[in-house]
């Protein structure tokens, strides 16, 4: 069986959350498709909090190299995906290097300052989005770009999804204590709307202890490191999944939420473009708080049209068939 190295920091692969759900999916893919996908990280990372300055976790990976090459070495890989920009150099010691972004040189993000130097010298890349293809020619002159999405668990869409059980003032909310996510938004919406159940999920423990500097108001409900079979129980109940934050690499939950008939509320920047149904509307901090009580009184429970359009587009059979013809190119030559 051929051998595929994935390269992910130690916290990513350690938390409940976008990386590692993509991780496992990818190994499961990778098996059906006689690929064995190797997880690969350094046992030693500088900081989990990577906008304290000095700390950021590009300085990190660099400091790892030598624990990340000799874990590949020893497992005679040729092939990697790092999905963090800090491990770019790896092309330097692997002809057959890609790289699949968790976060990319965005204004909006942390330690965009930091990633740039990074992706000067990126030549091969997966991304999930069109949007992320055009961003890698436009700005780092990446031409060798597939698109691939993280598709969603097709049979956890399917057993837990029942119109039935959704609860009309029920708000879902998923994303971590960063300020690029807007958590800040969310619980002031929650302050105004005492009539909302607004639930707030977060992929790690870490954010049960940052949380805490809020003024949580009583019909916010907080939530860390839930599982998939929770994620999707809570999706199900839920009326309107409201994403608000400033820019997006894997918008994972969006596509869970389309694919659970969610009424979606999203942010108009177009690395959202891709989320795009007939109950999905953008907006603004100036009209998300309206959009948000909009969504929540339309009369329907859940929407087909948003499902049928995130089993079209984003399933993981969609993800399957990309990986298959990625590995089937990339593999061979």
């Amino acid at each position: 069986m051929t051998k595929v190295g994935l390269v992910m920091r130690k916290i990513q692969f350690a938390e409940a959350q976008g990386p590692r759900i993509f991780a496992e999916r990818l190994q499961a893919i990778g098996k059906e498709l006689g690929i064995d996908i190797v997880f690969i990280s350094p046992e030693r990372h500088v900081s989990g909090y990577d906008w304290i300055p000095g700390y950021e976790h590009e300085k990190g990976d660099l400091v790892n190299y030598d624990i990340v090459l000799d874990q590949i070495y020893s497992k005679k890989i040729e092939h990697v995906i790092y999905t963090v920009s800090g491990f770019t150099y790896l092309k330097m010691f692997l002809k057959n290097s890609v790289l699949f972004p968790h976060s990319f040189p965005d204004p909006a993000l942390t330690g965009y300052d930091m990633m740039k130097p990074f992706y000067q010298i990126v030549d091969k890349a997966i991304v999930q989005t069109e949007f992320l293809k055009k961003e890698m020619a436009r700005h780092f002159g990446v031409n060798d770009v597939t698109v691939i999405p993280i598709g969603f668990n097709e049979t956890l869409a399917k057993k837990y999804y029942n119109p039935a059980e959704v609860i009309d003032n029920r708000i879902l909310w998923i994303g971590r204590d960063e300020e690029n996510r807007r958590p800040d938004l969310v619980i002031e919406y929650a302050r105004r709307n005492p009539d909302k159940e607004v639930f707030m999920v977060f992929g790690g423990e870490r954010y049960r202890e940052s949380m805490k500097k809020y003024q949580i108001p009583s019909n916010v409900k907080l939530q860390f490191a839930l599982s998939q079979d929770e994620i999707f129980t809570l999706m199900n109940s839920s009326k309107v999944y409201w994403s608000c934050s400033k820019f997006d690499t894997f918008a994972m939950p969006l596509t869970e939420a389309l694919a659970m008939g969610k009424i979606v509320v999203k942010p108009e920047h177009p690395c959202y473009d891709h989320i795009s149904a007939k109950h999905s509307f953008s907006g603004n901090e100036k009209n998300w708080f309206e959009l948000v009580n909009m969504a929540a009184s339309v009369p329907i429970k859940a929407s087909k049209e948003n499902r049928d359009y995130a089993f079209d587009a984003f399933s993981n059979t969609v993800m399957k068939e990309g990986y298959r013809n990625f590995f089937n190119e990339w593999i061979t030559n």
